[in-house]
């Protein structure tokens, strides 16, 4: 599409996470090389990144596969190493790249707005990043 239009932005939901990164090899350098900006949407994989019961887990608002529980599980074990919210990783995770302009979670309440609010203000040490990187989990981006 960028090489057709002159786009500003585009939104990708639920496809650059904590969970996946696809977009990182092509889509989000190309975004860059064009000036466009990226809008993520979706950032806890319509709820896998947000749940802590297994139950609950959905992704693509479907119940989550057992392999990808496995890896948010894995995710949320470096997060409480951190003392972390995994929602936090979550959210602030995406606008470490300089092509990502915004986050937009879904909320279904005024509260949860502003449970989000706190969530993408929460300091998170830059350790945290490296061991999800290290643990071939999320790569590493610096800032």
């Amino acid at each position: 599409v960028l090489n057709l239009f002159d786009v500003d932005c585009f939104l990708l939901a639920g496809r650059f996470t904590l969970l996946e990164q696809e977009p990182l090899e092509s889509f989000l350098p190309k975004c860059l090389e064009h000036n466009a900006s990226v809008i993520i949407g979706g950032p806890y994989n319509s709820g896998l990144l947000a749940q802590t019961e297994r139950r609950f887990a959905t992704y693509d608002y479907k119940p989550s596969s057992d392999e990808l529980w496995e890896k948010a599980s894995a995710i949320r074990v470096i997060c409480e190493k951190h003392s972390v919210d995994m929602r936090a990783a979550a959210l602030q995770y995406p606008l470490r790249h300089k092509a990502v302009a915004s986050v937009i979670p879904g909320v279904r309440s005024l509260d949860e707005m502003k449970e989000n609010l706190g969530l993408i203000a929460a300091e998170i040490p830059d350790a945290l990043w490296r061991d999800l990187d290290a643990a071939g989990l999320s790569p590493y981006i610096g800032i």
